[in-house]
């Protein structure tokens, strides 16, 4: 695969990697989904365009998506138009702090045989069985029932007393919260917020924007949002994303940009030191190659560029690194240190390699 070491083309080790390998036609169906996908969003969101595209990563890439949003920016509306474009079974969860595990997963009930009495348990499915799984401010529900989703997330299960349940595939969970209303909340601890492949932040629409929302939604719209895409074509295209040929140099600057972010090791920069208490762990480099390639594909590529990794860095670490009090003191966030960690790192293979830090870190 004949590319520059900017972009991350170059292969430094391991076997040879060709874009053929994928074939033009194969690549090609995931480019065009997404142009389907957003083409029926169209009829009834109206912008958030980088939300759209980093939420469609997450689901080709069986990753979960956390937005965080004020209320009133379409986030539930946007969810369940897609689940409706993609021809998927979908369930919408109301969190609230009297919510048990068992409504969300599901419960034993004892039933009867009217013909012969005997009584037997039966497994009664919670909503947590469909495809698409809307948890609508689940910051608003105990940790005990926060936790009921750890498992279907991590493993694609639920287990109930002693027997595992499989979920249906392809699943894909998209919970919302709400920033600004923290009274009565219990907000996600670290590992569970670890689940999540992204973190997006839901942000006001322009003028322009919020004119076309107020003309629609204030008079007659009448359009009806058709499935373009079935259970079957998501599994393969979810298929062809791992497929995707990711050099060296590009795992290296993913792996830089996360190892950059715990606090003490070798080669950290000095600012990081200063404002962040805790770094993120190996899932973020592993979900900043995965949403590359799923990237990459979407936007026509049969490779994952640098840009890729630099686009996702924010959604995939804004949630796994933890500011310090130094840093909220300075009104510094998580995004604003994913920032300057960006700007320190080179983008060329011989300026990474041959950085003295960058050295420590790769000896670490």
């Amino acid at each position: 695969m004949a590319a520059d070491a900017d972009h991350g083309g170059t292969v430094n080790g391991g076997p040879p990697q060709d874009d053929a390998a994928l074939g033009t036609d194969d690549a090609k169906r995931l480019s065009e989904a997404r142009e389907r996908i957003r083409q029926q969003l169209g009829k009834i969101i109206v912008g958030q365009d980088d939300v759209i595209e980093e939420i469609l990563i997450g689901l080709f890439s069986r990753g979960h998506v956390l937005l965080e949003g004020v209320p009133g920016l379409a986030k539930t509306l946007m969810i369940s138009t897609l689940a409706q474009t993609l021809d998927l079974s979908f369930s919408r969860i109301q969190f609230t702090p009297d919510l048990m595990p068992a409504d969300v997963t599901g419960t034993e009930i004892i039933e009867e045989d009217r013909n012969s009495g005997h009584r037997e348990l039966r497994f009664m499915k919670g909503p947590l069985f469909a495809n698409v799984v809307l948890a609508d401010e689940i910051n608003r529900t105990p940790p005990k029932t926060q936790a009921s989703l750890l498992e279907a997330m991590q493993e694609r299960q639920v287990t109930v007393g002693r027997t595992r349940h499989p979920l249906d595939n392809p699943f894909f969970v998209l919970a919302t919260q709400n920033p600004i209303e923290q009274e009565g909340t219990y907000p996600l601890p670290e590992a569970q917020q670890d689940r999540f492949m992204f973190k997006i932040f839901v942000e006001y629409p322009t003028f322009d924007e919020e004119f076309e929302v107020a003309r629609r939604t204030t008079g007659m719209n009448d359009q009806d949002v058709q499935p373009v895409m079935a259970a079957e074509e998501i599994i393969r295209l979810q298929d062809l994303v791992r497929r995707v040929p990711v050099s060296d140099h590009v795992i290296r600057y993913a792996l830089s940009l996360v190892r950059q972010t715990r606090v003490g090791s070798d080669g950290v920069p000095e600012f990081v030191d200063e404002l962040v208490g805790w770094g993120a762990g190996p899932r973020a480099v592993q979900f900043l190659i995965l949403g590359g390639k799923a990237r990459a594909l979407l936007q026509g590529r049969f490779h994952v560029q640098i840009e890729d990794i630099q686009a996702l860095a924010k959604p995939v670490l804004r949630h796994r690194m933890v500011v310090n009090f130094a840093a909220e003191s300075e009104g510094i966030g998580s995004d604003e240190v994913i920032d300057r960690i960006i700007d320190a790192t080179p983008t060329t293979e011989d300026a990474l390699s041959r950085d003295a830090r960058f050295q420590k870190i790769f000896a670490s």
